[in-house]
């Protein structure tokens, strides 16, 4: 498929600009800190309030499930909106995650990360009417709901990967979970408050626009750093 039937032609040469100023950012793979993959790798027996904490970093950390969130909540405007669309996200990934490390599922971390830089390309083309230019009309209820499964799947990966003890591995896995989801609200009353903020200024229907080429840009170049990594090892 052609690129400008989903962006008008002068969009494209903004869209590249973005991605060639974000890549020293975006090239920074987000990954476990080495502190943090080694006391999880130690840890033997219940560690609730550890497991919380380190929860709660990684999606506070997360600039990939962080921009996917932006491009979710970036024009609800109602809040039962934003509430429905963060549950079925919260809903997918915390199904994806405690069954991905309870039932011992393998992936390659690499291969799940790229999908998710492409849900972050998929909501920034949704919020800029892209998907409407060819013709396409997709659930965003659903799409969300699926790329939250991804997300999990991602994080499941991430601590399978460093090889989580079987004592005290479902309470830690809940205070895990329970983190991502307080660090998921932090996230969100920060984006919400940020760009409730924003919609009522002047330049926000100018900078909106450029702000979701940007997401594109950012998905874009997280798929191809992931697929990269994955061809190197």
């Amino acid at each position: 498929m052609r690129l400008w039937p989903l962006f008008p032609r002068p969009a494209l040469a903004l869209l590249w600009a973005l991605a060639l100023g974000l890549w020293p950012f975006v090239a920074l793979a987000h990954d476990v800190a080495a502190g943090d993959r080694a006391f999880v790798q130690g840890a033997d027996g219940p560690a609730f309030l550890p497991f919380l904490y380190l929860g709660a970093k990684h999606m506070v950390t997360g600039y990939d499930h962080i921009l996917f969130l932006a491009g979710v909540v970036f024009y609800l405007t109602r809040l039962r909106d934003v509430l429905l669309y963060v549950s079925l996200f919260t809903l997918g990934h915390s199904a994806t995650l405690l069954s991905g490390v309870l039932l011992d599922i393998h992936a390659n971390s690499h291969l799940v990360d790229a999908v998710i830089g492409l849900s972050v390309v998929y909501k920034g083309v949704e919020n800029i009417g892209g998907f409407q230019r060819v013709g396409l009309s997709i659930d965003p209820r659903v799409a969300v709901l699926l790329f939250g499964l991804v997300h999990g799947l991602g994080l499941a990966t991430k601590l399978g990967e460093l090889g989580l003890s079987g004592n005290g591995l479902m309470i830690n896995l809940v205070g895990f979970n329970l983190g991502v989801e307080l660090g998921q609200c932090l996230v969100l009353a920060f984006l919400v408050t940020l760009l409730g903020f924003w919609r009522s200024t002047k330049g926000f229907a100018r900078g909106a626009f450029a702000a979701n080429l940007a997401l594109i840009a950012c998905g874009i170049l997280l798929t191809g750093h992931q697929i990269t990594r994955y061809l190197e090892s």
